[in-house]
């Protein structure tokens, strides 16, 4: 690939264009709101596939079983949101990489390593990534071709200003990270901390816009709810809802409420810091978000029927 083509695929795209979302579902309260926005968002996106990331943290007992509970989830909030496609939805890595040059073989590494060859530069498949990196990663090594063919958005790191990069999509696993922006394929990384931090919401929002107004919406706005105010205890609280985020990407067309830059591809390095080298090939960079265009284009298709 050369450095022209991978700057062509990194515009934005217009028209309707394949999307297959890589996600955590059961880790946290976020990633079920850009399952449905993706789904509600016909005039735009067209999932072809959701593949289960793993995870592990307080919600599961392992990364395979992060990534059980996830498949799950995904099935759940897909088929409230009207979009009833098990078929579609791809069990993932039950491991993290072992190191840089082994992929972990899965449904959802061995799909998108098949699926991808159906797309071109000019057409690409984009892939919306919410999680650990270890699907996207594991296909790219099990079929190196498919970086000319796809167009990655990952929510994975923190804003090259902040002071770590200990951020969990990514630290769960560095090796995989590693591979995502050493490949070569077109990225559009957007930070948490620092950049993606600002789309928050809080309880009077979610109430006044989504609770009672049908069952999709009530059950991701009182499962925020109930979350956040059991760990606030009491206190007042926001709740960012960033992995909404490459979703977001893609709807704005425009490119005027998410900004970016061309930048050269960083490297996260296993002490949480990013190394650099201004020789490395372009990814697209989010540095800033509207918050409130955003979160009105959320509600507005959480809301159809």
């Amino acid at each position: 690939m050369t450095e022209q083509q991978r700057l062509n695929m990194l515009e934005k795209p217009k028209g309707m264009v394949d999307v297959v979302l890589d996600t955590d579902a059961y880790n946290e309260v976020d990633d079920q709101f850009a399952i449905a926005y993706m789904i509600k968002a016909k005039e735009k996106l067209n999932p072809v596939a959701i593949y289960a990331a793993p995870f592990f943290n307080q919600n599961s007992e392992s990364p395979e079983d992060g990534m059980l509970k996830s498949y799950d989830e995904i099935i759940r909030v897909a088929r409230m949101a009207g979009w009833d496609h098990p078929e579609k939805v791809y069990h993932g890595s039950r491991t993290y990489l072992p190191d840089e040059n082994t992929p972990v073989m899965s449904p959802a590494a061995e799909d998108l390593a098949r699926r991808a060859m159906n797309y071109t530069s000019e057409k690409p498949l984009y892939v919306a990534a919410i999680g650990a990196i270890t699907n996207i990663a594991s296909a790219l090594l099990i079929n190196p071709e498919i970086r000319e063919r796809i167009v990655v958005i990952w929510l994975g790191c923190n804003g090259l200003h902040w002071d770590n990069n200990w951020e969990f999509n990514l630290r769960q696993d560095i090796p995989a990270g590693r591979v995502l922006l050493s490949s070569g394929v077109p990225v559009v990384l957007i930070p948490a901390n620092g950049v993606n931090s600002m789309f928050h919401t809080n309880e009077h929002e979610l109430r006044y816009w989504l609770v009672d107004k049908n069952p999709l919406c009530d059950y991701l706005a009182r499962r925020m709810i109930a979350t956040a105010n059991e760990y606030a205890k009491g206190k007042p609280w926001s709740r960012v809802i960033w992995d909404v985020a490459p979703i977001s990407w893609l709807m704005d067309e425009e490119g005027r409420y998410m900004l970016d830059r061309i930048i050269p591809a960083p490297l996260p390095a296993p002490d949480s810091h990013w190394t650099y080298d201004e020789t490395r090939h372009s990814i697209r960079y989010v540095y800033g978000v509207y918050r409130d265009y955003l979160m009105e284009k959320l509600f507005t298709h959480l809301l159809r029927e």
